[in-house]
């Protein structure tokens, strides 16, 4: 999937700055998709230079202008034309993973830490998530907002997105005591 292709469905929730996109894709594309603020920015500028996006500038008195980023129908056709792919099944491309494989040849301390770090990481993420969670159901309930959402994408994705949170959090607490019972016997 093209990075194009996560801005075109972040503006479907409007226009939208480079700024603000950065920060959405922090806050609600960040469990599925990541990119830089400097990648995003060269795609913004390609995507204009596409027709798939219309910028338009603000002048502001005390900060520098900024511009603000909005679908044409262009970038409409293009997303619909996407979401009409069959899409690619993912593999995973994990550095820790690899370490992992590796840990009865190498370090083990130096692993449990790299996996001790993916839990806290995933642990801050589930807690973000969570918040968008609360902030998104307003008070309602999940059945009420799903039922009556006028878009219910972004919530599916941060479903998807907890759920994989979870499981990190699950697979590096069993990964630590394995290897902790391991140290142990051996040590």
């Amino acid at each position: 999937m093209a990075l194009r292709n996560a801005v075109l469905a972040a503006l479907l929730e409007g226009e939208a700055s480079g700024y603000d996109l950065a920060k959405g894709f922090d806050a609600s594309v960040a469990n599925f998709w990541m990119a830089t603020p400097q990648q995003l920015y060269r795609e913004l500028d390609r995507m204009a230079s596409d027709g798939l996006i219309e910028a338009r500038l603000v002048r502001q008195e005390r900060r520098p202008d900024k511009r603000m980023f909005s679908l044409t129908a262009a970038g409409r056709r293009a997303l619909h034309a996407f979401t009409a792919e069959s899409p690619r099944p993912t593999a995973i491309r994990d550095e820790l993973l690899v370490k992992v494989q590796a840990v009865d040849d190498g370090d083990s301390d130096a692993v449990r830490a790299a996996i001790a770090e993916r839990l806290e990481w995933a642990r801050a993420k589930l807690a973000r998530y969570d918040r968008l969670r609360t902030r998104i159901l307003d008070g309602r309930t999940e059945e009420e907002f799903l039922a009556g959402a006028e878009r219910v994408g972004p919530y599916l994705t941060l479903m998807r997105g907890r759920s994989f949170e979870r499981e990190n959090i699950r697979w590096a607490e069993r990964a630590l005591r394995v290897l902790e019972q391991r140290a142990t016997v051996r040590g």
